[in-house]
């Protein structure tokens, strides 16, 4: 007779088809641990009514939500929803921060082990942050262990350092093989492209802190190359206004979201990734990792985070002053200007991939770290 398997209750705020990198992170972790552990998903709605999910293979129970204000769901269910679920659970695995989560778990009456994968601090919501924080290091003092993507995640945190010793690394992982096999001609509309240019992409939210705004100043420094925006957000049109205030709308084409396949295009197709992140939102940045599964060099920035320690500075790309147009612009130049260095650089950016960022490592150490804290 088979030994049981664990039972494993995921807590998250969202789930697909939301896109984002925790959602996504969720998503691998269920989808690809579902037949080792006995695994079941909670979330909100984005917005409406509670209700129950198969999606490839993985029951999402998805609580009533009245809709998302500060980035949350608001959601009046999802306590009675935790509790009830959890019943049966051997492990708890939140993906924080989630305030809603942290307070429902103490009113759950759970006593199995608790995992939280922690994700990045919350940055922004100041006021917020003041009433949240004696909840969020009640529930961090509680948990059994707690997941990092990097080392960074711990340096550069406010919250991790006291709790240092219960942190455990497991970097985010990608599946290479799924970025290979590409057909990348159809990814940027050929009226679009200067096959004498070098391509520089960048694929992200518009917004605040990804630095967009910072990397058309740099880029209307830089000669020969087309500049590639795939993603939407807030503050689309005025990054088109201040494109066109530049006098570079010419050469830097909006594409709008865009779907996973034309995404994985893009990547392959392009010369160059850009990550131009300014604040410590940005706390890895996944899409670093796909562009270098594509053998692509990333340039990103030296924030307090995890974002510098996924691709390596001189190595597998050029890391700069967040904020800093003038260093931003003559890091996409040198790449633009060589060929034997850029080329190199994705060589090497792949090589560090397949040695730390693959799914296969990643999902295999959530799975240890399961059987681990059950014995």
């Amino acid at each position: 007779m088979s030994p049981e398997k664990i039972k494993v209750l995921q807590v998250n705020k969202l789930y697909f088809p939301h896109i984002g990198g925790v959602e996504k992170v969720v998503q691998d972790v269920a989808e690809g641990l579902k037949d080792r552990v006995n695994m079941k998903v909670l979330v909100c709605s984005n917005k409406g009514k509670a209700r129950i999910e198969n999606i490839n293979g993985v029951e999402v129970n998805r609580a009533g939500s009245f809709g998302i204000y500060f980035s949350m769901p608001l959601s009046l269910s999802f306590f009675p929803k935790l509790r009830q679920l959890s019943a049966d659970r051997d492990i708890l695995h939140f993906h924080t921060p989630f305030p809603l989560g942290d307070a429902a778990y103490f009113l759950s009456g759970f006593k199995g082990k608790v995992i939280v994968w922690w994700h990045s601090d919350i940055v922004r919501q100041k006021k917020m942050m003041k009433l949240y924080e004696p909840l969020m290091y009640k529930f961090l003092k509680r948990a059994d262990c707690i997941i990092v993507a990097t080392e960074g995640h711990i340096n550069g945190s406010r919250y991790l350092a006291q709790f240092r010793d219960k942190c455990i690394i497991i970097p985010y992982g990608v599946n290479i093989d799924s970025f290979t096999h590409i057909n990348s001609k159809t990814a940027i509309p050929a009226v679009q492209q200067d096959n004498r240019a070098k391509k520089v992409l960048f694929i992200g939210r518009l917004i605040y802190y990804k630095g967009v705004d910072v990397l058309l100043d740099a880029f209307s420094r830089v000669q020969g190359a087309q500049l590639y925006i795939a993603g939407d957000g807030p503050l689309r049109q005025q990054l088109e206004n201040q494109a066109s205030s530049l006098g570079i709308s010419g050469k830097v084409h909006f594409l709008g979201r865009q779907s996973d396949e034309n995404i994985k295009a893009l990547l392959n197709d392009c010369d160059i990734f850009v990550l131009p992140s300014v604040a410590n939102s940005e706390a890895f940045g996944i899409v670093q990792i796909e562009a270098m599964a594509c053998s692509k060099p990333v340039i990103n920035t030296s924030l307090p985070t995890g974002v510098p320690y996924v691709s390596i500075h001189g190595q597998t790309g050029l890391t700069v002053p967040p904020g800093n147009a003038e260093a931003l612009a003559a890091a996409m130049q040198r790449l633009i200007d060589n060929d034997a260095e850029r080329t190199e650089m994705g060589i090497r950016a792949k090589e560090r991939v397949y040695k730390h960022f693959t799914m296969e490592k990643m999902l295999d150490s959530v799975y240890k770290l399961y059987a681990d804290i059950m014995k």
